[in-house]
C-alpha cells in the first residue's frame, strides 16, 4: 500500500464497499443470454409515469444551465402535497445522500448507532465510514424490529437510532403505537431516523406516518424517496422531513446543486402523477397475492410483506439458488450476506416476470 493511503480515514479503511445487485448487461454477457429479468433491487417494474418521461425530454435542452440549488419548486410541491412547512423539508441526491449527511452531522469516532439486524446494509456502512460503531439487534422470530431490545442498547455514546419501516429486507412494519412509545422514551439527544423508502406500498392500517409529530419530537427525521413506487431509481431523488434546525444544518453541509435539473423536473411531474402511483400500488398488491399463492403450492415459506419485494425461503444455500436463477436469466438477491442463508429476496415484478420467476424457481429448488 502506498504512503498516501496512510492518510485515509480509519473508518473508511475498515469498511466494505456496498455491493449493489448485478446489472442486466453484466449478466447478459456472463451467460450469453438475450433476455434478463431483474428482480434484485426493488425497482418499480412498471417504470415512471409517461408524463415523467415527457418532462425529461422537454427539459433536456436546458442542461447547460445549473439547476436550482435549493430545489425550490419541488420543495414547494412536497410542502403542498404533505401539508408540511418548507423549512422542514430537505431534498437530496437520493435518500442515501441524506442518510450520509445526517450521519456526518451526528456521528463522531466512537459514537454508536442502533439498528435492527438484518436491515438496510447502508446504515452500517455509513456509520463505519465515520469511525462509528453500529450496534445491531436481531429481529424477532416473526422478522420484526425488537424495539424493547433495541432501546436497551441505547447508551451514552448512542447518537442515532435507525428504524427501517418497512424493513429491508424483510418487508415487515412496526406499528405506529410502538414507534410513538419509542419516541416518548428515547433520549432527546438521540436522532430517530425512520426510513420510509417503501411508504407508498404499505397496506397496514396501523402504519406510522410521523409527519404530524415533527413539532413534538425535534429528534425525529423521516426519509422518503422517488426511487421506488415513482419508478425513478435512476434519477436519484430523495427527500426528508425533520426539524427546521436539522434541515438548516443539512443545507450547510450538502454540496451546492446536489439534485440535477432533470431529476428535479421529473420528480415534480411524478408527484403530480398520482394516478400512476395508484395503479402501481394496485398491481403490486395483485402480484403479491399471486406470488403468495404460487409459493404455497410449492411448499415454500415466505415473509408477508408490506413492500414491493419479499423474502422467500428456498430451503437451499441462497448463493447457489441465486447463481442458478441467474444462469436462467432471473436476477434476485441472495440472503447470505444478511445472515439468512437459505433465503432470497425478490422484487415483485409484473405478472409475466413473476410467472417466469416461479417457473425458474421450480427448476432450481
Amino acid at each position: 500500500m502506498s504512503r498516501i493511503a496512510d492518510g485515509v480515514c480509519k473508518g473508511i479503511k475498515n469498511m466494505n464497499r456496498y455491493q449493489a445487485g448485478k446489472g442486466i448487461d453484466e449478466v447478459k454477457k456472463m451467460y450469453g443470454l438475450e433476455r434478463i429479468i431483474k428482480l434484485a433491487s426493488n425497482e418499480n417494474p412498471y417504470g415512471p409515469a409517461r408524463e415523467v418521461i415527457n418532462s425529461i425530454k422537454d427539459n433536456a435542452a436546458n442542461i447547460n444551465f445549473y439547476p436550482d440549488s435549493d430545489s425550490r419548486d419541488l420543495k414547494n410541491a412536497l410542502s403542498n402535497f404533505y401539508n408540511i412547512e418548507e423549512e422542514k423539508i430537505f431534498i437530496g441526491n437520493g435518500s442515501d445522500e441524506i442518510l450520509d449527511l445526517l450521519l456526518t452531522l451526528f456521528i463522531n469516532p466512537g459514537d454508536e448507532a442502533v439498528q435492527a439486524d438484518p436491515s438496510f446494509i447502508k446504515y452500517e456502512l455509513s456509520v463505519r465510514a465515520r469511525d462509528g460503531i453500529s450496534v445491531k439487534v436481531p429481529l424477532t422470530e416473526d422478522y420484526k424490529h425488537d424495539l424493547e431490545a433495541m432501546k436497551n442498547k441505547v447508551g451514552v455514546r448512542t447518537k442515532v437510532f435507525f428504524l427501517c419501516n418497512p424493513n429491508n429486507p424483510t418487508g415487515t412494519v412496526v406499528p405506529s403505537s410502538e414507534i410513538k412509545k419509542l419516541l416518548d422514551e428515547l433520549p432527546e439527544n438521540v436522532l430517530l431516523i425512520v426510513d420510509q423508502a417503501y411508504y407508498e406500498y404499505v397496506e397496514s392500517d396501523d402504519y406510522f406516518d410521523g409527519t404530524d409529530l415533527l413539532d413534538k419530537y425535534p429528534n425525529l427525521f423521516i426519509l422518503r424517496t422517488f426511487s421506488k413506487i415513482y419508478g425513478m431509481a435512476g434519477m436519484r431523488v430523495g427527500y426528508g422531513f425533520g426539524s427546521p434546525e436539522i434541515v438548516d444544518y443539512l443545507n450547510r453541509l450538502r454540496s451546492p446543486f446536489n439534485v440535477n435539473l432533470l431529476s428535479q423536473k421529473a420528480a415534480l411531474t411524478a408527484l403530480e402523477a398520482q394516478e400512476h402511483v395508484g395503479r402501481c400500488r394496485d398491481m403490486n398488491k395483485k402480484e403479491k397475492k399471486y406470488l403468495y399463492s404460487e409459493l404455497e403450492k410449492m411448499g415454500l415459506d415466505y415473509i408477508e410483506t408490506e413492500t414491493n419485494f419479499m423474502m422467500i425461503n428456498a430451503e437451499k444455500d441462497s448463493d447457489a439458488v441465486f447463481k442458478e436463477l441467474m444462469k436462467r436469466g432471473v436476477i434476485v438477491r441472495s440472503g447470505s450476506g444478511l445472515g439468512m442463508e437459505s433465503w432470497i429476496r425478490v422484487t415483485i415484478g409484473c405478472h409475466e416476470e413473476n410467472k417466469i420467476l416461479i417457473e425458474k424457481l421450480k427448476e432450481v429448488v
